[in-house]
Formats: C-alpha cells, sequence, structure tokens
C-alpha cells in the first residue's frame, strides 16, 4: 500500500520541525532564506498556482535561471500535488515549445532572461492556460493568460496551509532527457524518488551533513543538478548557492570563498577548464568534498585537483531516468578513471549481448541497474519504454567493465564504442591518454568511417588557452602511450566542444560534422562561437 508523503514537505516543512526553521536553506543574488522563510514562500507560490487552477498531478513546466523564483516554484508545484518539469533554458523556442506541449503542461513559468524562447513556447500550446514571466511583463499569445511573478504570488487568496496529501508514489517531477541522442524524453518521478536518493548516494556516499554548504556547476533543469542544489542540502539542514549566470572558473572560485562552500558539484567540461584556468590554489581551500558526474573523470583531472586544490573529487555514473547517481568513487577510497562502485540501495548486472552475466573481471558488457529511484518510465514512450526498463532492471545504454578491484569503469555509450581493425576500442581510454598531453584542455574520440565504410578514431582537441596543437605531434603522443591500433588516425582542434545543456559531449554532432560534405572525408569542425556553444 501507498503511504502518504510528500517530497517537498519532507525537504522544507520537516526541517522546520526539526527545530532547523533559523537556518539559512538556501543562498541566492538578492540574498538569502532561512528554512522557516523557505516554507512561507513556497506556501505562497503553491496557493499562487492554486489560485491559477493548476490542479495535483497537472503539469508545469518551467524554463528559469537557477534562482530563488526557480527554487521556490519547484517545490512549490510539488507541494501543491501538481508534477513539477524543469526544462533546460538553453532550448530554443520551438524546441521548449515540443516540450510544453508533449506533457501537456497548464502552465509555464519563465524567466525574464529566457523570455523570446518562452513567448514562443506558449504558442500553440493546446493545453496551456498561463504563461508567468518572473523579471518582466509577459506578452502571452491569445488564450493564454499572461502573469508576472508578483501577480502570481498574489494570485492565492491565502498561503496553503499544509502539503496536498500526495501519496509515496505520487508522480512529482518530470525531467527531460538531456538529449545526446537529440530526442528528448520525459522521465516520470515519483515523490519517493527524491527521498531515496537523498538517503542513498546523499547520506551514504556524499556524507553530506547540516553545516555543509553546497554549489553545483549543474542547473536545477538537470537531474544531477537538482540533486546538488537541492534535495540533498535540504534533506539534512544545509545550504544551498543558486547561481544563474553561466558557470566560468573565476565566476566559481568567487561564489566558492564569498559562501563558504564545502562541497562543490561539477562536470568533466568544467573540471579541465578550471585546471587550465588562472585561478588561485587557494580559491577552493575550504571544499571538504567534490563530486563529478556526466561522463567519466578523467585520472588526470582527479589528480590535478587534488594536487592543486586539496580536495577528491568523487566520480559517479547517474542518469536522468534514476534521478542521481547510482555507482560511485567513496571518500578515501577513489579508483581514479573510474567510477567506482555500486551506491548502497542499487543493484548493477554487466550483460552480453545474448542477456547472459558477467560475474568475473575484465569482460565489458552492458551496464543494467535497479533500485528504488528509477523512474516509472518516459511519457508515452511505449516502445522506448519497452526496450528500456525490463521488471525492476533498466538498461542504461553504457558498456562497462569490472576491474580486479570491483570497481567499474565505463567503455562509452554502446553505439560510441568502435570497431578498429576488427578489435573493439574504447574511446573513453583514447581520451583518457589524450587528457594526460600538457597541451590539451578537453578531448572526444568519435568513429568516422574512412573510404572503405570502416570505422577509424578521429579526435577532436580543445587546446589550452595560448597552445597551437601539432596534430602530428599529439598522434604519435599517443602511439607511445597506446598500442597503434587505438591512436586516433586524425586530430582536429577545435574551440569549444559541442555540449548537452548539463555538459555532456554531443558526440553525433561531431560525427555529422566530421561527415560533411562527403562521408568518405573527414573536415575540421568549425570554430563554434560562444552564442552557437550556448545554444546546444
Amino acid at each position: 500500500m501507498s503511504e502518504l508523503f510528500n517530497a517537498a514537505e519532507y525537504l522544507t516543512g520537516r526541517r522546520v520541525d526539526a527545530g532547523d526553521g533559523a537556518r539559512v536553506a538556501v543562498r541566492h543574488p538578492g540574498g538569502t532564506l532561512t528554512y522557516a522563510g523557505l516554507l512561507d514562500e513556497v506556501r505562497v507560490v503553491a496557493a499562487g498556482l492554486r489560485g491559477i487552477g493548476v490542479r495535483p498531478e497537472e503539469r508545469v513546466v518551467l524554463c528559469m535561471a537557477d534562482d530563488v523564483e526557480l527554487f521556490t516554484a519547484i517545490l512549490a508545484t510539488m507541494y501543491l500535488g501538481a508534477v513539477a518539469v524543469p526544462c533546460s533554458t538553453m532550448l530554443t523556442g520551438s524546441e521548449l515549445r515540443t516540450l510544453v506541449v508533449d506533457c501537456r503542461a497548464r502552465a509555464l513559468l519563465g524567466s525574464h532572461q529566457f523570455a523570446d524562447a518562452v513567448h514562443t513556447a506558449a504558442a500553440d500550446a493546446p493545453d496551456l492556460h498561463h504563461l508567468v514571466l518572473a523579471g518582466a511583463v509577459p506578452s502571452a499569445p491569445p488564450g493564454v493568460t499572461g502573469l508576472t511573478w508578483d501577480e502570481l504570488r498574489a494570485a492565492g487568496t491565502e498561503p496553503v496551509d499544509g502539503p496536498y496529501p500526495t501519496w509515496d508514489e505520487s508522480p512529482a517531477l518530470w525531467l527531460y532527457t538531456s538529449g545526446t541522442t537529440g530526442k528528448p524524453k520525459g522521465a516520470m518521478h515519483r515523490h519517493a524518488d527524491i527521498r531515496y536518493v537523498a538517503e542513498t548516494y546523499g547520506t551514504q556516499v556524499l556524507g553530506i551533513e547540516p553545516d555543509d554548504v553546497c554549489l553545483s556547476v549543474a542547473k536545477l533543469f538537470f537531474a544531477y543538478g537538482i540533486g546538488n542544489s537541492m534535495f540533498f542540502p535540504l534533506s539534512v539542514g544545509a545550504s544551498a548557492v543558486l547561481e544563474p549566470s553561466r558557470p566560468t572558473p573565476d565566476l566559481i572560485a568567487e561564489r566558492v570563498r564569498d559562501h563558504g562552500v564545502t562541497l562543490f558539484f561539477a562536470v568533466p567540461s568544467f573540471w579541465g577548464p578550471l585546471l587550465a584556468s588562472a585561478v588561485p590554489d587557494e580559491a577552493f581551500a575550504g571544499v571538504r568534498r567534490g563530486a563529478s558526474a556526466g561522463e567519466t573523470l578523467p585520472a588526470r583531472m582527479f589528480h590535478g585537483v587534488l594536487e592543486r586544490f586539496g580536495f577528491e573529487v568523487l566520480d559517479g555514473i547517474g542518469s536522468t531516468e534514476a534521478l542521481h547517481i547510482f555507482i560511485s568513487n567513496r571518500p578515501g577510497a577513489v579508483v581514479p578513471g573510474s567510477s567506482g562502485f555500486p551506491v548502497p540501495g542499487y543493484e548493477i548486472e554487466l550483460r552480453r549481448t545474448d542477456g547472459t552475466v558477467i560475474d568475473g573481471v575484465d569482460e565489458s558488457g552492458m551496464l543494467w541497474i535497479s533500485g528504488d529511484s528509477i523512474c516509472t518510465g518516459y511519457w508515452c514512450r511505449t516502445e522506448v519504454n519497452r526496450a528500456v526498463f525490463h521488471g525492476a532492471w533498466m538498461r542504461t545504454g553504457d558498456q562497462y567493465v569490472r576491474n580486479a578491484d570491483g570497481s567499474l569503469t565505463c567503455l562509452g555509450r554502446a553505439d560510441d564504442v568502435l570497431k578498429v581493425g576488427g578489435i573493439w576500442v574504447s574511446p573513453a581510454e583514447v581520451e583518457s591518454r589524450l587528457l594526460e598531453h600538457p597541451g590539451l584542455a578537453e578531448a572526444v574520440v568519435v568513429g568516422v568511417p574512412d573510404a572503405d565504410g570502416l570505422d577509424k578514431p578521429v579526435a577532436y582537441v580543445v587546446p589550452r588557452d595560448g597552445v597551437v596543437v601539432d596534430p602530428d605531434e599529439v598522434i604519435a603522443f599517443c602511439r607511445a602511450g597506446l598500442a597503434a591500433f587505438k591512436r586516433p588516425r586524425a586530430v582536429v582542434p577545435i574551440a569549444e566542444l559541442p555540449k548537452t545543456a548539463t555538459g555532456k559531449i554531443q558526440r553525433y554532432r561531431l560525427r555529422a560534422l566530421a561527415l560533411e560534405p562527403a562521408p568518405a572525408s573527414v573536415r575540421p569542425a568549425p570554430p563554434l562561437s560562444p552564442d552557437a556553444a550556448a545554444r546546444i
């Protein structure tokens, strides 16, 4: 039988009842909110949503900057029993409209920075009734009522005095996959899933404590980011720092120092530039622990952060479907270059293509996971659901190998592993070698067919500032540390790598670039402008 449980109450009212009302819950550009103040604001915003007609289990789409409005709106939506659907702020208006229509959103909440995309998304959305814009006056299309943030807050006659009596099985949060394949899907999460990730990874691996201050490079619309900045700190009475701007090493170092950050979360595409930056070594002196996810953290970056800034980075793998990290390294027991060990509460299996389970070491297989935070499925995606979810198990699509010490190493997505000259090659292994090169900040390897249609490894590399890359020298460097057949056949310098909003490399875009204008050729990818990169 389901039990009454509301995740927003678990993260706010429960803390106030525990005596944490005066503790700082959120630090944002406009100031701070204590736990008591956060609960009050959540109730006001929930009343506003109820006042404009949002009902339990209806969807509320949020395309907002990481600031107090988004933070309270997500919690208020769940508090009301409705479903929060935070979406990437890097989507175009038409892309956002696709999600608004797909989830049949009742209300769309946006920030003024993304007004153009939000206004475009509101047009021709048949189930949309209200458009709310924080920081500006909305221009709502016919049939949709536009409200400012203050007008939303005033729409409730009085604050909601308690959470809607949701069950632990009730829908709470939908997160659209980041789209490394270009086809986002809405992963549906229950209220219980939020408690589960807080009490498994957050407590038992990360070791979060009430006095911790958390800062995440990954934004709230990302499963990784919402765990870092909301679920984990609020579950124990700790504090979260919100930063709406695009993260740069200098900006993040300033926030870490100003707020006394103790737990810092990032992705490999940030750790690399951070190590290549001129940020003072003492900038992260107060950080006691770091975490990384999104893609494998190269061993070079783990050692670089530890040697330069003095803290361990716990690399792990998670997914939108599982809500957060389910395999992770542990404090004091990091295996650099690996994803670590299963998080308590999760089971993993490596399976061969015939479905048999791999029990030994050094044999690669498809990663399958089981755990209570796995989503109930993708919204209206029956065919994909049948391919991905099998009873209690989920097929992740990642190729892994178990090492002799029990740790697990990612070889890449199943469709990213290359067969070169009849031998399987892991792009991650080649990328790890490339990142040992002192002149490279980032590197990605993709398979590109040659004139005979056979895949050859091609490396796209981002040089460190002031470095001019010699492709032949980089290839020779790889040959010195790898078997010759694993070496990249071409090295293409590029200003920026195409990434999703969550920092994952969009390899399919690099493959597409390499295949233009003809499949038999490999051409250098043009440098991406900051504006173009921000839209990817």
